[in-house]
């Protein structure tokens, strides 16, 4: 797939929409990119194309955000995941296959996501408020 330049957060979330409506309610769709690259943006724009009227925000303290729209979507955030034993102690193995995950800061668990999982890669630019997104795997 070819890089989208985004020019704002409302962009990240329309291409984020757009993509969601590509997926069949199972999918592994991990995040990469730094603080303030725009993860959280994908994932609103992504569950409001997915049905979510509810307001979406990074699990930063929760880990996992669970919303409900034309699939389960299972939001998590990663940053202070540290082990397989955390990943157990969330249940995250057993959200595989039961909804739409999407998980920010992927880059900690990168040995735990299988094979067919979609990347997304948020990059900043020197341009305020300009984001390479590219999608790997899909």
């Amino acid at each position: 797939m070819d890089d989208f330049i985004s020019q704002s957060v409302e962009q990240t979330e329309e291409f984020a929409e757009d993509f969601s409506k590509n997926l069949d309610g199972d999918e592994i769709i991990a995040l990469y990119g730094e603080l303030g690259a725009g993860k959280t943006a994908f994932a609103r724009g992504l569950a409001k194309g997915l049905g979510v009227e509810d307001s979406v925000s990074s699990p930063t303290f929760a880990i996992v955000n669970e919303y409900q729209g034309d699939y389960p979507i299972y939001h998590f955030d990663m940053y202070r995941i540290e082990s397989w034993n955390d990943l157990d102690s969330i249940g995250f193995f057993d959200y595989i296959g039961n909804g739409v995950m999407l998980i920010e800061w992927s880059e900690n668990i990168e040995g735990a996501l299988p094979d067919d999982v979609i990347k997304v890669h948020i990059n900043k630019t020197p341009i305020e408020n300009e984001r390479i997104i590219r999608i790997e795997g899909f």
